[in-house]
């Protein structure tokens, strides 16, 4: 490896697992002194353990890493405070977070219960907000105290946040609003020296696997194309010094594969200057549509 994250202090939530330990796996590898939270829940949230934080700390450590497991529930005040204090308790500051912790509880519209709802924004959204919320404040107060660190935050949105996906609408909206939360902490934190981004990561995990169950390795080249560790060298640059000037983009990752989302952009316009009748507005909105270009199809349309 190359030690592009040499002397670095970076967070990893919902790193026991899947793509978040993959993630505190690869930057261990480039020189980082990984915080690995986990609360080693299941799929949709329930039950709870040490077990794979601990497991993948061993991990680290036993390549000649150093990393640290943090158990605390990221979605509370209280544990998003000690993940950021358990950083720079232990290392003696944090310049990278990534926020990667979540968990499905997946039902169509008219079957998608409150507490489902409330669960999924509370992992994903919330569990990004707050551990955020923390970091900036710490990064604010270093900065002014002259401590400025070249700081830098990682979300994780997905193509349901982007396209939308069937079934998923508690998912998809938390995962869009993760993009906002993005370019908000992008537009707030620059001048102390943060830069955020996030990426929308496609990968075989255990909220994947029925999705990619037969997308295995390439039989002539061994490539495993769903792997999460194919996502993780993205998140590893983005979370390094050499991302300089990289902030408040999306990227999707999958595979060999990077893209650049750009997002929602003026399209066709048309001003009349003066208030219109619904009659005239819906023959403005059709002709605008017919010069637009069409949506991308919602995942599980097609």
């Amino acid at each position: 490896m190359t030690g592009l994250c040499a002397g670095r202090v970076v967070v990893v939530t919902g790193a026991g697992r899947g793509l978040g330990r993959a993630h505190a796996l690869a930057f261990a590898a480039e020189g980082a002194r990984v915080v690995v939270n986990d609360l080693g829940v299941g799929l949709d949230g329930a039950g709870g353990g040490s077990g794979p934080a601990r497991e993948v700390v061993e991990a680290i450590v036993a390549a000649g890493g150093e990393a640290v497991a943090h158990g605390g529930d990221i979605a509370t005040s209280e544990g998003a405070a000690s993940l950021v204090a358990a950083a720079v308790d232990t290392y003696g500051g944090l310049d990278t977070l990534v926020n990667n912790a979540g968990f499905l509880r997946d039902r169509m519209l008219v079957n998608l219960g409150e507490d489902d709802w409330d669960a999924v924004m509370r992992v994903h959204l919330k569990g990004h907000f707050l551990p955020l919320r923390h970091a900036a404040a710490y990064w604010r107060a270093e900065a002014k105290a002259g401590r400025g660190r070249r700081a830098r935050v990682v979300n994780t949105s997905s193509g349901a946040g982007l396209l939308g996906s069937v079934g998923q609408g508690n998912y998809a909206a938390a995962k869009a609003g993760i993009v906002g939360l993005t370019l908000v902490a992008a537009a707030e934190m620059g001048r102390y020296g943060v830069q955020a981004n996030a990426i929308a990561p496609a990968a075989r995990t255990r909220m994947t696997e029925s999705a990619f169950a037969e997308t295995m390795a390439a039989p002539d080249s061994g490539f495993d194309a769903m792997a999460p560790e194919n996502v993780s060298p993205l998140v590893v640059w983005l979370g390094s010094d050499a991302s300089e000037g990289v902030t408040g983009r999306v990227f999707e990752a999958e595979g060999g594969r990077i893209t650049v989302m750009e997002g929602w952009r003026p399209g066709p316009t048309d001003d009349t200057g003066t208030r219109r009748t619904p009659a005239s507005a819906g023959a403005t909105a059709l002709k605008l549509l017919a010069e637009s270009e069409p949506p991308r199809p919602v995942y599980g349309t097609h």
